[in-house]
């Protein structure tokens, strides 16, 4: 791939755009092999995420009794910030096409899902309503259960870094994706332990 003509944006410095197609360069094009385009195509779908946090739901439940409800109430409020902050704020006011639409890179592309989402790239909503709730767990539960919680940021990670590998981010909007997730998680999480809690008081 030719770095030379790299297209602006509106709102990327070029010396961070040209560091994010080469990074993009690097984990779409170079650091591949059939066992990651086989499992990182799968794992950022639904069907496997949905039941994966469908069982966290049950798992609260089941440990926490009362608390546990109050528990899920909070993931769910997660949830729905995380997608809405990233959706629709984030998206609908800084526009960026993603690799598997820029034509500056259609050619080049290793695009490895049947489909490239016509909204803006920027941020990744699975980067941010990911690592949104593995903050929210982990922040909930580090005391409560054990802080070996903190395996949830690498479920998080793996998830954003498949974005990039199939061709439908850049390592940009996940980075971003990824903060902003963070901060979001961390919110209600703070104010779920310091309200209710699940340890008793």
């Amino acid at each position: 791939m030719s770095l030379i003509d790299i297209p602006p944006s509106s709102f990327i410095p070029d010396s961070i755009l040209r560091l994010d197609y080469e990074a993009f360069y690097k984990v779409n094009e170079q650091w591949h092999n059939s066992f990651f385009d086989t499992v990182l195509p799968f794992i950022r779908e639904p069907s496997i995420w949905i039941p994966f946090y469908f069982f966290m739901l049950l798992f609260g439940l089941i440990n926490f009794k009362l608390r546990g409800v109050y528990w899920v109430v909070f993931f769910i409020i997660t949830a729905m910030l995380s997608d809405y902050i990233s959706s629709s704020i984030i998206k609908e006011n800084f526009t960026r096409l993603r690799p598997c639409r820029e034509p500056f890179l259609v050619d080049q592309v290793r695009f490895l899902v049947s489909y490239c989402p016509r909204s803006s790239s920027f941020t990744s909503s699975h980067a941010v309503n990911h690592f949104a709730i593995s903050m929210y767990i982990f922040t909930t539960f580090k005391k409560s259960l054990s802080p070996k919680w903190a395996l949830m940021f690498l479920w998080a990670f793996a998830i954003s870094y498949a974005q990039v590998y199939v061709g439908v981010h850049f390592p940009l909007d996940v980075i971003c994706g990824a903060l902003v997730g963070l901060i979001i998680g961390y919110i209600p999480a703070k104010v779920f332990n310091t309200k209710i809690g699940l340890l008793q008081h």
